[in-house]
């Protein structure tokens, strides 16, 4: 079998049979993003060239992805009772993602501060309440249940494995953002159907010598039906069937790099409902790879998340 040849065999609920087309568990954030035209130095001043106020988090931004390429998605997470948690829930409902809301009172909601350079190069400030934490009851099985794909992040492990449990029970196929090792996490990679995680997570997380080693050593240990590292300006490196898929960045000018990752995550969620069950793995990437790409054109995590059009476009479909 070779590259070309690979395809997702998973199996995709009906378009008709479910309210949404993908539901996702996890983070959600509002992002206060600084641009300077050098790295900050310590003891010194240097210009504040832009500050944007925008939403962000890992799963909210993929799914504000998948909702501006067409598709009916749904945010399932918990948010503080202030300004700052309103906002991003009235951000999600004008992209027309349907938000069911936990509302922590007197809680804030989460919040991170991204200091971006010239360059496009990023670093992240991040707090989260852990009163914000899902219990692992909180999402019920129908919800899990009522679309055609689950996304799951690592951000409350026992409530996005309950989740992707009751997914898969369901005949819904789950794909997990994984950032960093946390507690329990074993559990929710082997209840994963797909997964996708920065190149730095599956070199710690497994301790082999390259990107190559490290995801064979993944799928051995957790069964994936697909596994994918991000590498930034690299694109991405994926196994399937014990085959490499090496899919290279999609050339933009890049302004910020915040969200790309979870752009990434969206795009092949919206690639893979477009593409359909049997869809080939190479194009499923590359329509990834396009998606994080265009993300990165202007400050914020979800600013420059392509529409359907934008996007058809750019890959020239």
């Amino acid at each position: 079998m070779t590259q070309l040849d690979l395809t997702l065999n998973l199996d995709l609920p009906a378009s008709q049979s479910k309210p949404f087309d993908v539901v996702g568990v996890g983070e959600n954030s509002l992002d206060f993003v600084t641009v300077t035209e050098n790295w900050p130095v310590a003891d010194t001043k240097a210009a504040l060239r832009e500050l944007a106020i925008t939403p962000g988090g890992q799963v909210a931004t993929a799914l504000v992805a998948c909702a501006r390429l067409g598709w009916r998605a749904r945010y399932v997470g918990a948010f503080g009772d202030d300004d700052w948690g309103r906002q991003v829930q009235g951000a999600l409902a004008a992209e027309g993602v349907e938000v069911t809301a936990f509302c922590r009172i007197g809680v804030r909601n989460r919040v991170a501060v991204v200091i971006v350079d010239e360059t496009g190069r990023r670093a992240i400030l991040e707090r989260r309440d852990p009163r914000l934490d899902l219990a692992d009851d909180e999402v019920a099985g129908h919800v899990s249940q009522s679309a055609r794909i689950l996304l799951v992040d690592a951000t409350d492990v026992p409530a996005a494995t309950r989740a992707a449990r009751a997914a898969r029970a369901g005949g819904v196929p789950v794909i997990l953002d994984v950032e960093r090792r946390v507690s329990g996490l074993d559990d929710l990679l082997s209840t994963s159907d797909v997964i996708i995680a920065p190149g730095r997570f599956v070199s710690d997380e497994t301790g082999e010598a390259s990107i190559s080693e490290g995801l064979a050593a993944l799928e051995r240990r957790f069964g994936p039906a697909l596994i994918v590292a991000t590498l930034g300006p690299e694109g991405s490196l994926a196994l399937c069937c014990g085959v490499e898929i090496a899919t290279p960045a999609a050339a933009v000018s890049v302004v910020d790099t915040t969200g790309a990752g979870d752009a990434f995550r969206g795009g092949f969620a919206a690639g893979w409902l477009r593409m359909g069950v049997g869809a080939r793995v190479e194009a499923l990437l590359e329509y990834a790879n396009a998606v994080a790409a265009l993300n990165c054109r202007a400050v914020g995590a979800q600013t420059a998340l392509p529409t359907g059009p934008e996007l058809d476009r750019f890959l020239g479909m």
